[in-house]
């Protein structure tokens, strides 16, 4: 999409094959596919910052503001292609083309290859800024050669071409091309649409105009283009398969694509389980239990009849709390219904869980937690004993509303009298302002609150900000090599601290005692940073 535009006087009329009135539509047709497969990049680039480097907030706002800088630089550069405005926009497209079909793959490869893709996206977000805004003012010079229309009648009619072409585009991205094609895919079909559309546009209507030199190396240009995303879209599986394994070894045996993430599960047959979400790792069989018996254990000190995990839908957290043989039910509140998938049928999934989908005592709800704790606690109805918060970092910018004010207000609604809350908190050795956020966010909203942490596995770090570590991926860690990794936990109670301890009935534990607990609170403190302020839905104020 262009938001800049140079009115170029009304250039001599062109030698058209159909009559002035479709050439003057085939121009703003060709105005409405380049501008969605503009945004389409645009949103390319977006999604895989997020993806690969974290924080989709920041992520988002420095492609975006580049591109829209790189548009105006792009827009004044064109004026020097008016004169040749035909084979100029020819060119712009093809290069265009190029560029925004291989960015997904480069953006990739330099991430599984090189561990680092924030140069990459810069580069491409200036280079496919200026392709951008270099369209407009080629665009309406080309117009005015076939138009009559006033200046100003041709500048409405391209702008509107251009934001409804904008529209299609964003809504064909996460809608069609995400689903049916895949990030990678859909960036070279958008590539392919594009030079089409670009090629066809000057080759046919303003062929005549153009020196056989010019007409050739076109047809040559937007060749070599097709074919080279042609090639890549061929081979773009395998490429895939081996960026996969550059990122997460050689153990790769399930990797599924669903409406909210990618799941990666490595291991299980040879070597231990990994779980990834998105290309973080989320659960690693080699010290999970220590991660979840410290967040499932001192909240079942009391009682526990009922009890509600949010999030957890890889059955860890559950098969914890169903070691106790006096919990009558279990509700799992999970998003994806992919993750929930792999739990119950994966053997080596299934059997680290322990098969807690098959117990009659469990039962899963697929809603985002917040949507459905705020059901549940307008209908007034199903007071849990314990809550259990299994959720991602709250540095992770879409889990922010996860960890906010409101929403442990709504936490607080479905407990019942002296009812526990346990909140996987990030580590606070790392992220101390992160951690002790969400402890000012919990007392914000009523409860009182006890912090402990947990110790993990020495690691060499990666994975992006989430509760498990490893040192096979490089995407941006928590720690350096050799640190512990420390998980935060905060458990709460409306009005008074709970006690962190073990409750008298709780089953032998691989990780967990009480000298350890005891322990984890000392840590905690050492962390401590009084006086935040706490998170909530308008002011969020968790750093990524």
């Amino acid at each position: 999409m262009i938001d800049q535009s140079v009115v170029a006087p009304p250039d001599s009329a062109a030698r058209l094959p159909v009559r002035p009135s479709a050439g003057r539509f085939l121009i703003l047709a060709v105005v409405f596919v380049c501008a969605a497969c503009g945004l389409v990049y645009e949103l390319e680039l977006v999604a895989l910052a997020s993806y690969l480097i974290g924080d989709s907030v920041t992520q988002a706002s420095v492609v975006l503001s580049l591109m829209v800088f790189a548009m105006g630089l792009g827009s004044l550069l064109a004026k020097r292609l008016r004169c040749r405005a035909a084979v100029g926009f020819g060119l712009v497209e093809a290069a265009l083309a190029l560029l925004g079909g291989l960015s997904a793959l480069v953006l990739y490869a330099t991430f599984a290859w090189m561990g680092e893709s924030r140069y990459a996206l810069i580069g491409f977000s200036l280079s496919i800024g200026v392709l951008i805004g270099a369209e407009i003012p080629l665009l309406m010079t080309l117009i005015q050669r076939v138009s009559r229309q006033d200046a100003g009648g041709n500048v409405a009619d391209l702008f509107a071409a251009d934001y409804v072409g904008a529209l299609v585009g964003g809504l064909a991205f996460p809608f069609l091309l995400l689903p049916w094609f895949g990030q990678l895919t859909g960036a070279l079909l958008t590539g392919a649409v594009n030079v089409v559309a670009g090629g066809a546009l000057v080759l046919w209507v303003f062929g005549r105009d153009l020196t056989g030199r010019e007409r050739g190396l076109l047809l040559l240009v937007n060749v070599l283009v097709l074919a080279v995303l042609g090639t890549a879209a061929v081979l773009v599986d395998d490429f895939e398969r081996a960026a996969r394994r550059a990122v997460y070894g050689d153990g790769v045996r399930v990797a599924v694509q669903t409406e909210v993430q990618e799941i990666v599960l490595t291991g299980g047959r040879e070597g231990p389980l990994d779980l990834y979400l998105d290309g973080r790792l989320r659960v690693s069989e080699r010290d999970e239990h220590r991660y979840h018996e410290a967040l499932v254990h001192p909240a079942m000190r009391g009682p526990h009849a009922r009890v509600l995990i949010l999030g957890g839908g890889d059955g860890l957290a559950a098969r914890e709390v169903l070691r106790y043989r006096d919990v009558r039910s279990v509700t799992v509140v999970e998003l994806d219904r992919g993750v929930a998938r792999l739990a119950r049928t994966d053997p080596a999934l299934a059997a680290l869980n322990e098969g807690v989908y098959d117990d009659p005592r469990f039962r899963v709800e697929y809603a985002d937690a917040f949507a459905w704790l705020r059901g549940r606690a307008a209908a007034g109805s199903g007071a849990y004993d314990v809550v259990v918060s299994d959720l991602p970092n709250p540095g992770i910018t879409p889990s922010t509303k996860l960890y906010s004010e409101e929403f442990y207000g709504l936490a607080s609604r479905v407990l019942a009298e002296g009812g526990r809350l346990a909140v996987h908190a990030g580590p606070p050795g790392v992220r101390p302002r992160t951690y002790w956020t969400v402890d000012a966010t919990l007392r914000a909203a009523g409860f009182g609150t006890s912090p402990y942490t947990a110790t993990g596995r020495a690691a060499a770090f990666g994975a992006g900000p989430d509760r498990s570590h490893d040192g096979k991926n490089s995407g941006g860690g928590e720690g350096g090599a050799g640190e512990r990794a420390d998980w935060g936990f905060v458990l709460a109670a409306v009005g008074r601290p709970p006690a962190v301890g073990l409750a008298p009935d709780a089953p032998r534990l691989r990780s967990l005692a009480p000298p350890v607990l005891e322990a984890g609170v000392l840590r905690a403190e050492r962390t401590r940073l009084p006086d935040l302020p706490p998170s909530t839905l308008v002011h969020p104020r968790y750093a990524g």
